[in-house]
């Protein structure tokens, strides 16, 4: 579990950003097949406020075991409270597009988030995002759309919960870099928000929750965990680069989707699927190379 407290920089902070944040998207998207499992048996809200219990617990203890205690201050109670709001209201609206359109379609949807990203780092944080990031940004997200070919549903009025859903976690991942830079603890961070979010859930009681099974309870330990560890490399991963240009590598989660469901289930991907995962990988590739030119050109300067 990551508990930096303090921005790091140097010509290997790039790199270490994008791998945190590729790493990320691949326990999600495991810890995305355990979610679904659970929530066909179990209430969304209910799912979210378990597992964030666990998580706030489990970082706690983890901090206290590892003689950590001392970084879980609060320097700015605004900043805390904005991202564990953005991050509920992200999720919550996230789970309901799955409800109302087809998976693919919301997926592909919500991948509009890296792009929202760009544009808000570039307005709010004064991040420089030239012409080839934005091309590279443009082409993963195009590689996302043709490995999921959306379906006519996606131009539904409904699909605009996606589109804000996606728009909201933007601004979570803008607030989350503010306060990576500025000192805020990764530990601290991981409660404060994971609360909030396991506090949401916990107001849908009254709607009726479902009594756990030991197996299923054992389960909340695992997606917990996960969720945990994913949420500590994404919050690293702001700490260490900026938003444009670690975003774009969220788009990898599909690619470890594709060889997930080959491994475990036998599903070959069709040609659409592998022309897709090109256009991402070649995105992602493009923004690293480009990335390592100009720290190479200022290092030498």
């Amino acid at each position: 579990m990551v508990a930096s407290a303090l921005p790091t920089s140097g010509s290997s902070a790039p790199a270490k950003a994008i791998l945190m944040m590729v790493a990320a998207a691949a326990i999600l998207t495991v810890n995305d097949a355990i979610a679904k499992w659970l929530t066909e048996r179990y209430p969304i809200g209910q799912v979210l406020a378990i597992r964030g219990g666990l998580v706030v617990i489990l970082v706690y203890g983890w901090a206290a075991a590892s003689g950590r205690l001392s970084v879980l201050k609060v320097r700015s109670w605004p900043l805390q409270l904005a991202r564990g709001g953005l991050m509920s209201v992200s999720t919550f609206l996230f789970v309901t597009s799955l409800w109302l359109l087809p998976i693919a379609d919301a997926i592909a949807i919500s991948f509009a988030g890296p792009i929202f990203g760009t544009a808000l780092a570039a307005l709010l944080l004064a991040e420089p995002v030239g012409w080839r990031r934005w091309s590279a940004v443009a082409v993963g997200f195009a590689g996302v759309v043709v490995m999921v070919r959306p379906t006519p549903e996606m131009f539904r009025i409904v699909a605009l919960i996606p589109i804000v859903a996606a728009f909201v976690g933007a601004m979570r991942d803008i607030v989350t870099r503010k306060m990576g830079t500025g000192g805020e603890s990764t530990l601290m961070m991981l409660i404060l928000s994971t609360g909030i979010l396991s506090f949401a859930g916990l107001l849908t009681l009254p709607f009726g929750w479902v009594a756990l099974t030991a197996a299923d309870a054992l389960l909340f330990v695992v997606t917990a965990t996960l969720v945990a560890v994913a949420q500590g490399l994404m919050i690293e991963s702001l700490r260490f680069g900026e938003v444009g240009l670690v975003g774009p590598f969220k788009y990898t989660c599909l690619l470890w989707a594709i060889l997930l469901g080959m491994l475990v289930w036998g599903d070959v991907p069709g040609t659409w699927t592998f022309a897709g995962a090109a256009l991402v990988v070649a995105s992602g590739l493009y923004i690293w190379h480009r990335e390592t030119v100009v720290r190479r050109r200022a290092k030498s300067a």
